[in-house]
Protein backbone atom coordinates (compact mmCIF):
# COMPACT_ATOMS: atom_id res chain seq x y z
CA UNK A 1 0.00 0.00 0.00
CA UNK A 2 2.79 2.43 0.99
CA UNK A 3 4.31 1.78 -2.50
CA UNK A 4 0.57 2.23 -4.09
CA UNK A 5 0.51 5.71 -2.77
CA UNK A 6 4.36 6.58 -4.09
CA UNK A 7 3.67 5.36 -7.26
CA UNK A 8 2.36 6.68 -10.45
CA UNK A 9 -0.66 7.47 -8.82
CA UNK A 10 -0.17 7.98 -5.84
CA UNK A 11 -1.92 11.12 -6.10
CA UNK A 12 -5.12 9.74 -7.70
CA UNK A 13 -5.39 7.07 -4.74
CA UNK A 14 -5.04 10.29 -2.32
CA UNK A 15 -6.93 12.56 -3.49
CA UNK A 16 -9.97 9.55 -4.04
CA UNK A 17 -9.34 8.57 -0.49
CA UNK A 18 -9.75 11.95 1.10
CA UNK A 19 -13.05 12.38 -1.43
CA UNK A 20 -14.30 8.73 -0.27
CA UNK A 21 -14.23 9.89 3.65
CA UNK A 22 -15.67 13.18 2.77
CA UNK A 23 -18.49 11.68 1.34
CA UNK A 24 -18.42 8.58 3.27
CA UNK A 25 -18.71 11.11 6.50
CA UNK A 26 -22.10 11.23 6.58
CA UNK A 27 -22.53 7.92 6.88
CA UNK A 28 -25.95 6.51 7.49
CA UNK A 29 -28.30 9.99 6.60
CA UNK A 30 -26.67 9.53 2.97
CA UNK A 31 -28.88 6.08 2.54
CA UNK A 32 -31.49 7.14 4.76
CA UNK A 33 -35.07 7.25 2.99
CA UNK A 34 -35.22 10.66 3.62
CA UNK A 35 -32.04 11.12 0.66
CA UNK A 36 -33.79 7.93 -1.14
CA UNK A 37 -37.69 8.04 -0.72
CA UNK A 38 -38.97 4.60 -1.09
CA UNK A 39 -42.83 3.06 -1.60
CA UNK A 40 -42.58 1.84 1.56
CA UNK A 41 -40.66 1.71 4.98
CA UNK A 42 -38.34 -1.01 4.94
CA UNK A 43 -38.73 -4.04 6.94
CA UNK A 44 -36.74 -7.40 7.04
CA UNK A 45 -39.89 -8.98 7.10
CA UNK A 46 -40.88 -8.03 3.62
CA UNK A 47 -38.05 -10.13 2.77
CA UNK A 48 -38.59 -13.64 3.87
CA UNK A 49 -35.32 -15.61 3.85
CA UNK A 50 -33.79 -18.45 4.75
CA UNK A 51 -37.04 -20.62 3.56
CA UNK A 52 -37.11 -24.49 3.17
CA UNK A 53 -38.10 -24.39 -0.73
CA UNK A 54 -37.89 -27.44 -1.32
CA UNK A 55 -38.82 -29.42 2.09
CA UNK A 56 -36.21 -31.28 2.56
CA UNK A 57 -35.35 -29.83 6.06
CA UNK A 58 -32.57 -27.56 4.97
CA UNK A 59 -33.53 -23.65 4.76
CA UNK A 60 -31.25 -21.61 2.25
CA UNK A 61 -28.83 -20.33 4.78
CA UNK A 62 -28.05 -24.44 4.79
CA UNK A 63 -28.13 -24.65 1.03
CA UNK A 64 -25.87 -22.29 0.87
CA UNK A 65 -23.12 -23.71 3.17
CA UNK A 66 -23.17 -26.80 1.62
CA UNK A 67 -22.83 -25.51 -2.12
CA UNK A 68 -20.20 -23.03 -0.94
CA UNK A 69 -17.97 -25.61 1.40
CA UNK A 70 -14.72 -26.66 -0.34
CA UNK A 71 -15.14 -30.53 1.07
CA UNK A 72 -18.29 -32.60 1.95
CA UNK A 73 -19.66 -31.14 4.88
CA UNK A 74 -20.47 -33.08 7.58
CA UNK A 75 -24.63 -32.70 8.76
CA UNK A 76 -26.40 -33.01 11.61
CA UNK A 77 -28.10 -36.07 12.70
CA UNK A 78 -31.37 -35.26 11.33
CA UNK A 79 -29.31 -33.22 8.35
CA UNK A 80 -31.04 -30.29 8.36
CA UNK A 81 -27.81 -28.30 9.70
CA UNK A 82 -24.44 -28.16 8.92
CA UNK A 83 -21.99 -28.91 11.58
CA UNK A 84 -18.80 -29.00 9.78
CA UNK A 85 -16.93 -28.31 6.31
CA UNK A 86 -14.83 -25.60 4.82
CA UNK A 87 -14.98 -22.74 3.72
CA UNK A 88 -13.01 -20.11 2.29
CA UNK A 89 -13.96 -16.21 2.62
CA UNK A 90 -12.34 -13.90 0.42
CA UNK A 91 -13.74 -10.76 2.50
CA UNK A 92 -11.12 -11.47 5.04
CA UNK A 93 -8.87 -14.24 2.80
CA UNK A 94 -9.62 -16.71 5.95
CA UNK A 95 -10.31 -20.38 6.20
CA UNK A 96 -12.78 -21.09 8.51
CA UNK A 97 -14.32 -25.14 9.41
CA UNK A 98 -16.83 -24.26 11.67
CA UNK A 99 -19.86 -23.04 10.35
CA UNK A 100 -21.24 -20.64 13.50
CA UNK A 101 -18.24 -18.47 12.55
CA UNK A 102 -19.63 -17.72 9.37
CA UNK A 103 -23.01 -15.36 8.04
CA UNK A 104 -24.12 -16.06 4.71
CA UNK A 105 -24.42 -11.98 3.33
CA UNK A 106 -26.69 -10.96 0.70
CA UNK A 107 -24.04 -9.52 -1.16
CA UNK A 108 -26.56 -6.60 -2.25
CA UNK A 109 -28.02 -5.95 1.53
CA UNK A 110 -31.72 -6.41 1.55
CA UNK A 111 -32.12 -2.40 3.29
CA UNK A 112 -29.68 -1.60 0.32
CA UNK A 113 -31.58 -3.58 -2.47
CA UNK A 114 -34.77 -2.01 -1.03
CA UNK A 115 -33.13 1.69 -1.29
CA UNK A 116 -32.31 0.73 -4.66
CA UNK A 117 -35.79 -0.45 -6.32
CA UNK A 118 -37.07 -3.27 -4.59
CA UNK A 119 -39.06 -1.45 -2.21
CA UNK A 120 -41.08 -1.62 -5.51
CA UNK A 121 -41.16 -5.44 -5.98
CA UNK A 122 -43.74 -7.73 -4.91
CA UNK A 123 -43.67 -10.32 -2.38
CA UNK A 124 -42.39 -12.80 -4.32
CA UNK A 125 -39.66 -11.12 -5.97
CA UNK A 126 -38.70 -10.17 -2.22
CA UNK A 127 -38.50 -13.94 -1.48
CA UNK A 128 -36.80 -15.16 -4.71
CA UNK A 129 -34.21 -12.03 -4.07
CA UNK A 130 -33.42 -13.11 -0.61
CA UNK A 131 -33.35 -16.65 -1.15
CA UNK A 132 -31.10 -16.75 -4.37
CA UNK A 133 -29.06 -19.95 -4.89
CA UNK A 134 -29.03 -19.70 -8.35
CA UNK A 135 -26.24 -17.27 -9.00
CA UNK A 136 -22.63 -17.69 -6.72
CA UNK A 137 -22.70 -14.20 -6.69
CA UNK A 138 -26.19 -13.09 -4.61
CA UNK A 139 -25.14 -15.11 -1.37
CA UNK A 140 -21.79 -15.64 0.20
CA UNK A 141 -20.32 -17.29 3.63
CA UNK A 142 -18.20 -15.50 5.01
CA UNK A 143 -16.98 -14.11 8.68
CA UNK A 144 -19.61 -13.16 10.44
CA UNK A 145 -16.98 -10.15 11.64
CA UNK A 146 -16.75 -9.19 8.63
CA UNK A 147 -20.35 -9.07 7.21
CA UNK A 148 -21.81 -7.58 10.60
CA UNK A 149 -19.38 -4.37 10.16
CA UNK A 150 -20.48 -4.40 6.29
CA UNK A 151 -24.35 -3.94 7.79
CA UNK A 152 -26.22 -2.24 4.98
CA UNK A 153 -23.70 -0.41 3.27
CA UNK A 154 -22.71 0.21 -0.79
CA UNK A 155 -19.16 -0.15 -1.86
CA UNK A 156 -18.36 3.97 -0.60
CA UNK A 157 -19.44 2.96 2.84
CA UNK A 158 -17.68 -0.13 3.29
CA UNK A 159 -15.22 -2.49 1.31
CA UNK A 160 -13.43 -5.82 2.26
CA UNK A 161 -10.93 -6.13 4.67
CA UNK A 162 -8.92 -8.24 2.25
CA UNK A 163 -7.04 -5.33 -0.67
CA UNK A 164 -6.65 -8.25 -2.88
CA UNK A 165 -10.48 -8.77 -3.10
CA UNK A 166 -11.86 -5.46 -3.27
CA UNK A 167 -11.21 -5.30 -6.97
CA UNK A 168 -13.85 -8.15 -7.56
CA UNK A 169 -15.79 -6.74 -5.16
CA UNK A 170 -16.99 -3.22 -6.61
CA UNK A 171 -16.65 -5.69 -10.10
CA UNK A 172 -19.19 -8.12 -8.48
CA UNK A 173 -21.58 -5.96 -6.43
CA UNK A 174 -22.27 -3.86 -10.10
CA UNK A 175 -22.75 -7.13 -11.44
CA UNK A 176 -25.25 -8.23 -9.59
CA UNK A 177 -27.63 -4.84 -9.15
CA UNK A 178 -27.41 -5.08 -12.68
CA UNK A 179 -28.75 -8.76 -12.60
CA UNK A 180 -31.33 -7.70 -10.50
CA UNK A 181 -32.17 -4.34 -12.26
CA UNK A 182 -31.56 -2.17 -9.19
CA UNK A 183 -30.13 1.21 -9.29
CA UNK A 184 -27.07 2.51 -7.98
CA UNK A 185 -26.93 5.97 -6.55
CA UNK A 186 -24.90 8.58 -8.46
CA UNK A 187 -22.37 8.83 -5.27
CA UNK A 188 -22.09 4.75 -5.58
CA UNK A 189 -21.89 4.75 -9.48
CA UNK A 190 -19.01 7.53 -9.20
CA UNK A 191 -16.80 5.40 -6.16
CA UNK A 192 -17.38 2.35 -8.43
CA UNK A 193 -16.31 3.76 -11.42
CA UNK A 194 -13.26 5.38 -9.96
CA UNK A 195 -12.38 1.96 -8.07
CA UNK A 196 -12.91 0.46 -11.42
CA UNK A 197 -10.35 2.68 -13.21
CA UNK A 198 -7.63 2.53 -10.71
CA UNK A 199 -7.72 -1.40 -10.57
CA UNK A 200 -7.71 -1.43 -14.37
CA UNK A 201 -4.55 0.57 -14.21
CA UNK A 202 -3.11 -0.93 -11.39
CA UNK A 203 -3.25 -4.29 -13.17
CA UNK A 204 -5.92 -5.73 -10.64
Amino acid sequence: MAGLLRGRFGWTVRIAALIAVAVAGIGEARQSEWFYPVAQPFDRALYRHWIDADGDCQDTRVEALIQESLEPVKLSADGCTVVRGRWYDPYTDRAFTDPRDLDVDHRIPLAEAHRSGADRWDPARRQVFANDLSHPDTLIAVDQSANRSKADGDPLSWLPPAWGYRCRYVQRWRETKRRWDLREDALEGWWIDGVSWMCRHLGE
